[in-house]
């Protein structure tokens, strides 16, 4: 990705009370006073996935498996994102897996792979495939396979408000790809039922 010149923080907080006047109310007054400050504040964490190298976060593994050589699942993960073309959230779950080829990752490394990918503007099917693409670069497995199902407020707050509608993007490799039976049980793993 091509690397931006960021304006400053003064330059940020300006472009938050232009927004606010062109909603039609008054930057100035006692109430958004310093509503510019938290907005580039809160844009902070939202995009700190900018500041991340994903690769890096994958780059320590453990080789001593034991010869384990089934899927390995992080599921139900929750997930925070913004689409690039209203700038507004998505949020919902995200499930990733990988069959191992004789190295592992720690599995807050997964976590932290997806929040770098969530924590940045793009839609959810770029998103589903950098963070499969990734691990498939980085582990080299025999097999990965990511899903996400996300609301979108773009659609469920504006435009055509269908409040109930979620979205499902996947993407697999390797042994999920070639073997279907892997992907089947990729799915079924994820649809396990919660426990009590």
């Amino acid at each position: 990705m091509k690397k931006i010149s960021r304006p400053s923080l003064k330059e940020a907080e300006m472009a938050v009370k232009t927004l606010i006047a062109w909603a039609g109310d008054n930057p100035d007054r006692e109430g958004l006073l310093e509503t510019p400050k938290r907005v580039v504040n809160a844009y902070r964490e939202f995009f700190a996935g900018y500041d991340a190298d994903p690769e890096k976060i994958l780059g320590k593994t453990f080789e001593e498996v034991e010869g384990y050589d089934d899927i390995v699942l992080l599921r139900n993960m929750r997930m925070e994102s913004h689409c690039e073309h209203h700038m507004v959230p998505f949020v919902g779950k995200a499930h990733i897996a990988y069959i191992p080829d004789k190295k592992i990752v720690g599995i807050s490394k997964i976590a932290r792979l997806l929040d770098v990918y969530a924590k940045r503007l793009q839609t959810q099917e770029t998103m589903t495939a950098q963070i499969a693409d990734t691990i498939n670069k980085v582990l080299k497995p025999r097999g990965v396979a990511v899903l996400i199902d996300a609301k979108h407020q773009c659609m469920t707050t504006r435009g055509i408000h269908k409040i109930n509608t979620s979205t499902i993007t996947k993407r697999v490799t390797g042994l999920f790809k070639t073997d279907s039976q892997m992907e089947q049980k990729f799915l079924a793993m994820i649809n396990l039922r919660e426990p009590c």
